[in-house]
């Protein structure tokens, strides 16, 4: 079955990744991020200069030569115009601290190749301005006075670098004589500066890593170069090649560098033991653009750190400084409103780890450790008018409650059933977010239905099925025929081994009463799929060529193709255009040995794959890189396989992975690949 998305996140992204490095080690350099919770993030270069705005159009940022489609030779007269003579690095950096930020990640480089310090190794930076002050400089001094820490954003894509690899596909410059590998160690010089010259670095925050010219060879070389330089230093998981979109989190098998980053998003569940922050503008923007009037409300902004906190993950939130060197009015009037709820609530922020609690109809909690037991914050977002604070299934006994904003007033905190209800005087302290305390014995002990996990959800054979839960003193009762279990159903005492087809159902008992909801999953016993008669192949696929513009896989069945003709493996190469076309490929698969096996698409834009006829993976739609896997159990023999791609518009990439019996996640090698002779 497909596992539990957190369970899986903690397999992706939990272990320690430097070859090494043990969990202690490992959690020690962590400690000071995980402490911070919330961070700023700047993105600032000579994308100001223009704010937003060229050729009559204003929807442009950070990405305005590319998305203008600006001629290297134009937009590099920029740095002649970037002059921010208003910038005041200890004004930057007091505001993060007023508003309760720990530490600042700033644009060192972003994807248009300008170096917003002094490099010994570029004349494309600072120092080509006529500002020619090291504006990273300043602001490491700053950051030391006080108290935050430094963190340099630095892209691994440059559109402006001879030697970066590839050239934007509207561009007429040549890529003749351009040797990737040289520009690595460009970047690598590039980064020795930033981590040796700026003294202590807290965290690399690569990006730009999506397009075909990086690899994961080449990330997990470049996190273990930064690391070597500065061995305390964190690096964020867009070092490697593996990230899932926009979600920011990593492929299953693939390098994870240290934490994942959600883009412009918050991840709809909690993530226990995964390491991961959320990256997010405060209007539509990354850089400044002085049209861009969509401001997110300082009630939203303050809810969502709020959210954020209670799953365990950073806020990194965004602000765009204009050319002139001054943070927007509208990015300082929320920042400050936000330091001053931070100064009344900071605790429930700073230090707290992820909320007990699936779901809480009025708001959010976060929580941490204290001497003889847990304290809960309750983030309430709903003030209740009847002045009960109703917490749902959780089974310690109060020890004390009070309001975050009057630690002195103790509140009335009894148990109702399930529940504790804390008593709450008629006015919210904060109509935004006010936080409520809770105290209680051991660790929080909240009514969560057990996990039931297996590796498929389907098997020929026989299947081992997990069920465990963290809490502490229970047992956890099971049936196999979808009824509730009950005190006298059998006991989880290790894993639950079925040998045909089941729903195993799991509830947590203690002093023989249900203390949980039942959780449940249904395990199917199949037959696998029959493999094709020996017959003359060769190795290889057939591949079919077609052109077009698509917003979903097209039935290429009843097109014509363009081209046609054999690959080794699912390679895109024959494509004539970069964008508008696609692909179907066919053959068979080698299948070594009978059992389930996983398959995985990773493209942008849509693909799907099929056995036979069987639709193992949809990863069909427009969208950015993005991976989805299926099961189906396989006889030993050929068996037929199709991939359909298509590409529209941005980069163009396609992975076939697969896993099976003994089998780690990998691409489908082309030894296993045949076509009918």
């Amino acid at each position: 079955m497909k596992k539990p998305l957190f369970a899986t996140l903690i397999l992706l992204m939990l272990a320690p990744p430097l070859s090494g490095e043990d969990q202690k080690a490992h959690d020690e350099r962590m400690a000071w991020w995980r402490e911070a919770r919330f961070g700023l993030f700047i993105h600032w270069g000579l994308y100001a200069v223009p704010a937003g705005e060229w050729g009559g159009e204003t929807r442009h940022a950070e990405w305005i030569r590319t998305t203008a489609q600006i001629p290297l030779e134009e937009y590099d007269q920029l740095v002649h115009r970037f002059n921010p003579v208003k910038f005041d690095a200890d004004a930057w950096v007091r505001m993060a601290k007023d508003a309760g930020m720990k530490y600042i990640v700033i644009t060192t480089k972003h994807h248009d190749g300008f170096s917003l310090f002094d490099s010994d190794h570029s004349d494309f930076d600072i120092m080509a301005t006529p500002f020619k002050r090291d504006i990273m400089a300043e602001l490491a001094e700053a950051c030391r006075k006080y108290g935050l820490k430094m963190c340099w954003y630095h892209s691994i894509m440059d559109w402006h670098h001879p030697d970066y690899l590839p050239r934007r596909n509207w561009e007429d410059r040549s890529a003749e004589g351009a040797d990737f590998d040289r520009y690595i160690s460009y970047m690598k010089k590039q980064l020795k500066e930033l981590v040796e010259n700026y003294g202590d670095i807290g965290v690399l925050w690569f990006d730009g890593e999506w397009e075909e010219s990086w690899s994961q060879s080449y990330g997990k070389d470049l996190y273990d170069y930064v690391r070597s330089l500065q061995p305390s230093i964190i690096i964020n998981n867009r070092v490697g090649a593996g990230r899932a979109g926009m979600a920011g989190l990593t492929r299953e098998g693939e390098f994870a560098g240290d934490f994942g980053t959600p883009e412009q998003e918050i991840p709809p569940t909690g993530l226990p033991g995964v390491d991961w922050e959320t990256c997010m503008t405060m209007n539509n923007n990354w850089g400044f653009n002085s049209h861009d009037d969509n401001w997110k409300s300082t009630e939203d902004l303050i809810q969502k750190l709020a959210d954020i906190a209670s799953k365990g993950g950073n806020f990194l939130l965004n602000v765009g400084p204009t050319a002139e060197g001054l943070f927007p009015q509208p990015s300082i009037d929320r920042l400050t409103a936000m330091g001053e709820w931070m100064r009344v609530n900071g605790e429930s922020i700073y230090g707290t780890s992820a909320s007990p609690f699936k779901h809480l109809s009025w708001g959010r909690c976060t929580q941490k450790k204290i001497e003889g037991g847990t304290r809960l914050y309750f983030h309430l977002f709903d003030w209740p008018a009847d002045g009960r604070l109703v917490i749902p299934g959780i089974y310690n006994e109060p020890k004390q409650a009070f309001l975050l904003s009057n630690q002195e007033k103790k509140l009335r905190a009894f148990r109702e059933g399930a529940s504790i209800v804390i008593s709450l005087p008629h006015a919210a302290p904060d109509s935004i977010n006010s936080v409520v305390v809770l105290d209680v014995p051991g660790r929080a002990d909240v009514n969560n239905p057990p996990l039931i996990s297996a590796e498929h959800e389907i098997f020929i054979e026989d299947l081992e099925v997990s069920v465990a839960s963290p809490r502490e003193s229970i047992t956890i009762r099971y049936t196999l025929d979808g009824k509730e279990p009950t005190v006298s159903s059998p006991r989880v005492n290790g894993p639950i081994r079925l040998a045909k087809s089941a729903e195993v159902t799991a509830r947590i008992f203690r002093d023989g009463k249900p203390v949980s909801n039942s959780a449940r999953a249904r395990f199917t016993k199949v037959k696998p799929r029959k493999s094709v008669r020996e017959m003359r192949v060769a190795q290889g696929l057939n591949y079919s060529y077609f052109e077009g513009s698509w917003d979903e896989l097209p039935d290429f069945g009843k097109m014509e193709a363009s081209d046609e003709g054999t690959v080794d493996n699912f390679d895109l190469s024959s494509a004539r255009e970069k964008n508008y076309f696609g692909f179907r490929f066919g053959g068979f698969i080698k299948i070594a040995k009978r059992g389930v096996y996983t398959f995985y698409t990773g493209s942008d834009d849509g693909s799907q794959l099929f056995i036979g006829d069987d639709l193992v993976v949809d990863n069909d739609g427009l969208h950015g890189m993005s991976e989805e896997s299926g099961t189906i159990a396989l006889d030993k023999g050929l068996h037929p396989i199709s991939v359909t791609f298509f590409e529209k518009t941005g980069a163009s990439d396609l992975k076939v992975s697969y896993r099976g019996p003994g089998i780690e996640k990998q691409p489908i090698p082309p030894q296993l690949l045949f076509r009918r002779k």
